[in-house]
C-alpha cells in the first residue's frame, strides 16, 4: 500500500511538473530554439492577413519543367512583396500562392498572374516596335538563365552592375545579336517599357555578360530582378483568391479565442458540478489536452486557420463525451455497491471499447476530408485528427492515472464521484414509430421547402460561395448601416462600379459589427479593384477583404462534398461490420448517420 500511494505522489507531482513546463513553452518559449512558444505556430491567411491565390495552368499538357520554371518566377515576383510569401504546385495542373502581412492586394493579383514579356531588342528592331511594325526580338526572357546584381570593385570608384547568364539557345542569339551590333544599343524591354538600354562594346559569344555604368545598387537590383523574372512560361488563369486585412484576421482570433476559453471553462463547471472529483480531474485533463495541441501543432509546423481553430474546439467536445461515458459507468458500477477503486478500474475498462469506436469513426471522417479537402477544409481535417488523438489519450490515460492516484491518496467515498441514483431502465424503444413518423415529416418537410426556396429567391438552397463561384466582399464601416440602408446606400455604389447589375448583388449583415458582407458574380480584379476605390471615396472603409471564386472550384467542390459524404459514411460501414462481425451493425448505424445528415439538411432548406 505504501508502494502504491508513492506511486500516486510521483503521478501527481510529474503531471504537475510537466504541465507547468508544457504551459511555459507555450507562454515563453525554451531558450532561443523557441521550440514551444506559441508566437512560432504559422498563422493561416484567414488569421494572419494577406492574400492567396490559386492559377490553373491553360496550356495543355505542361511538362514538369515548363511547371517549375514558372513555380520559380512566380517565387520570385512574391519575393518582391513578402519573403514569407510561398509558391507552390496543387494536384497536377495548378499553382497555389500565398502571401501573408501585404497590404496592396489588388496591385499584387494583378501583377502576378500576368504573362509578362521580356525581350532583348536592337536598334533597328526597336524603331519598328515604336511605329507599330512587325519586329523580331533577339531573345527573349525564356532565353535568359539567371541575372544577378552586383559591384565591380576594380575601379576607383564603384560601378554598380547586372551579371546575365543565358541558356543554350540564349547564347547563340546573343552571340548573334551582339556581333551585328558593336557600338550600338541594346534595349532591354519589359512589358513594352524600357528598363536598361546598354550598349554593346563587343561581340559576347561566351554566353555571360555584364550590363554596367548603372547609379545604385538599388537599380541593378531591380534590373536583375525584372530580368529573372522575365516571360511565365505558362499562361495562367485564376480560379480563386482571397485577400484578408491583418485587422480581420486579429479579430478573428481573438473571438474564437474567447469562445473557446468560455466554452471550456463552461464545460469544466458543469463536469465538476455532476461528477464532483472526476469532474474535476477531467478538467485538469483538458487543460494539459490544450497544452498538447498547442505543442503539437508547432512541433509538426500545421498552419493554424480559422476552420482549424473549430476542429480543435471540437475535439475538446470529443474529449468531454470521452469523460462523460467513462464517469456514468463509474456511477453505475457505484450503484451496484462497488468500491470506489473497482467501479473506476470498471468503468474505464466497459468505457474503452465505446470510446475507440466513436474516435475513430470520427478519424475515418477527418482523413477524408483532408484527403479530398482543399486548403482550410485540410486545416480543418489536419487540427480535428490532432485533436482527436490527443483527447483520447487525455480522457483515457491522463484522466484514468489522476483519479486512480487521488483514489489511492484517500479518496475513496464513493459521494465523491457524483451523486448516486438507483439506475431506471426505460423503454424508448416503444416510442419508435412516433420518432420514425417525426423523422420522416421532418425530411419530407426539407425536400417541399427546395422547390418553395426556388420560386422565391431563385435558388433551391442558400448556397454559400464556395459551391456556386463568384465574389464576396467583406468591408467594415465606421457607420453602423440597417441592411434597409445597406441596400440604397452601398449596393447602387458597388453596381456602378463593377458595372454589374444591381439585382445580382446580395448583401449582408455581420451581427455585433459595423460589418457588410456584399455577395457579387465573378469579378475581375479591375472591377474589385474598381469597387474597393468607390467605397473607400463614398464612406469610410475601416476594414476591406474580398474572395474571389471561379465556377471551375466551385463546380469541384460540390462534387468533393458529394464524394466525401458518401465514402466516410462507406469506410465507416466497412469498420462497424469488421468491428462488430456482423453487417448489421454497420449498415443500421450508417442508415442512423444518413438520417441525421438528411434532417440536418432539412433544417438547412427550411
Amino acid at each position: 500500500m505504501k508502494k502504491e500511494r508513492s506511486k500516486s505522489i510521483v503521478i501527481l507531482l510529474t503531471f504537475v511538473l510537466l504541465s507547468a513546463l508544457g504551459a511555459y513553452c507555450v507562454l515563453f518559449g525554451l531558450g532561443k530554439s523557441n521550440a514551444g512558444n506559441m508566437e512560432n505556430i504559422k498563422l493561416g491567411l484567414d488569421l494572419a492577413g494577406g492574400v492567396s491565390i490559386t492559377y490553373e495552368i491553360a496550356d495543355e499538357n505542361p511538362t514538369q519543367t515548363d511547371i517549375d520554371d514558372t513555380i520559380y518566377k512566380l517565387q520570385r515576383r512574391v519575393d518582391t512583396y513578402s519573403t514569407e510569401g510561398v509558391v507552390y504546385q496543387e494536384g497536377s495542373n495548378r499553382i497555389s500562392i500565398e502571401i501573408p502581412g501585404v497590404s496592396d492586394a489588388n496591385a499584387i493579383l494583378e501583377d502576378l498572374g500576368k504573362p509578362g514579356s521580356l525581350e532583348f531588342i536592337d536598334e533597328e528592331n526597336m524603331e519598328k516596335k515604336m511605329s507599330g511594325e512587325e519586329y523580331t526580338p533577339a531573345l527573349t526572357g525564356s532565353d535568359v538563365k539567371n541575372a544577378q546584381a552586383g559591384i565591380d570593385n576594380s575601379k576607383a570608384t564603384k560601378d554598380y552592375l547586372v551579371s546575365l547568364a543565358f541558356t543554350d539557345e540564349g547564347v547563340k542569339k546573343f552571340a548573334d545579336v551582339t556581333s551585328a551590333n558593336v557600338g550600338k544599343v541594346i534595349y532591354i524591354v519589359y512589358d513594352n517599357e524600357i528598363v536598361s538600354y546598354p550598349q554593346v562594346q563587343e561581340a559576347i559569344t561566351g554566353g555571360n555578360a555584364v550590363v554596367n555604368k548603372i547609379d545604385t545598387y538599388e537599380e541593378a537590383e531591380s534590373l536583375a530582378t525584372t530580368i529573372r523574372i522575365g516571360a511565365l512560361p505558362l499562361e495562367l488563369r485564376e480560379l480563386r483568391s482571397n485577400v484578408v486585412g491583418a485587422k480581420l484576421g486579429e479579430e478573428a482570433i481573438s473571438t474564437t479565442l474567447k469562445a473557446g476559453c468560455i466554452g471550456v471553462a463552461l464545460v469544466c463547471v458543469v463536469l465538476i458540478i455532476i461528477y464532483l472529483v472526476p469532474g474535476a480531474v477531467a478538467s485538469l485533463a483538458l487543460l494539459a489536452y490544450v497544452i498538447l495541441t498547442l505543442l503539437c501543432l508547432n512541433a509538426f509546423n500545421v498552419t493554424l486557420t480559422l476552420p482549424g481553430l473549430a476542429g480543435i474546439i471540437l475535439s475538446i467536445g470529443m474529449a468531454v463525451d470521452a469523460n462523460v461515458i467513462i464517469f456514468t459507468r463509474i456511477k453505475e458500477e457505484i450503484t451496484t455497491g462497488k468500491s470506489a477503486k473497482a467501479s473506476i478500474d470498471a468503468g474505464f475498462n466497459k468505457a474503452l471499447s465505446a470510446i475507440l469506436d466513436g474516435n475513430i469513426t470520427t478519424l475515418i471522417a477527418a482523413g477524408v476530408l483532408w484527403w479530398r479537402g482543399t486548403g482550410a477544409v485540410k486545416g480543418f481535417a489536419q487540427t480535428l485528427a490532432i485533436g482527436i488523438l490527443l483527447s483520447m489519450f487525455t480522457a483515457l490515460i491522463v484522466t484514468k492515472y489522476l483519479l486512480k492516484s487521488l483514489q489511492v491518496l484517500g479518496v475513496n467515498n464513493v459521494k465523491c464521484y457524483g451523486s448516486v441514483k438507483e439506475l431506471k431502465v426505460t423503454n424508448y424503444v416503444k416510442a419508435s414509430k412516433i420518432c420514425g413518423i417525426i423523422s420522416i415529416l421532418a425530411i419530407a418537410a426539407g425536400l417541399i421547402f427546395l422547390p418553395i426556396n426556388k420560386q422565391k429567391t431563385g435558388q433551391a438552397l442558400n448556397f454559400s460561395l464556395e459551391f456556386v463561384g463568384g465574389t464576396s466582399i467583406s468591408a467594415s464601416f465606421e457607420e453602423d448601416y440597417t441592411l434597409s440602408d445597406a441596400e440604397q446606400k452601398i449596393r447602387p455604389v458597388v453596381a456602378e462600379a463593377a458595372d454589374i447589375a444591381e439585382s445580382t448583388i446580395q448583401l449582408q449583415n455581420v451581427a455585433g459589427a459595423k460589418q457588410i458582407i456584399i455577395k457579387t458574380p465573378e469579378l475581375t480584379v479591375a472591377q474589385r479593384e474598381a469597387v474597393e476605390n468607390a467605397l473607400n471615396e463614398n464612406f469610410n472603409v475601416t476594414e476591406y477583404a474580398t474572395e474571389n471564386i471561379s465556377s471551375t472550384i466551385s463546380n469541384e467542390m460540390q462534387r468533393d462534398a458529394i464524394l466525401a459524404v458518401a465514402l466516410a459514411a462507406i469506410l465507416m460501414l466497412i469498420y462497424i461490420a469488421f468491428r462488430f462481425k456482423d453487417v448489421k451493425f454497420g449498415v443500421s448505424s450508417v442508415m442512423a448517420l444518413l438520417h441525421d445528415v438528411l434532417v440536418v439538411f432539412a433544417l438547412y432548406s427550411i
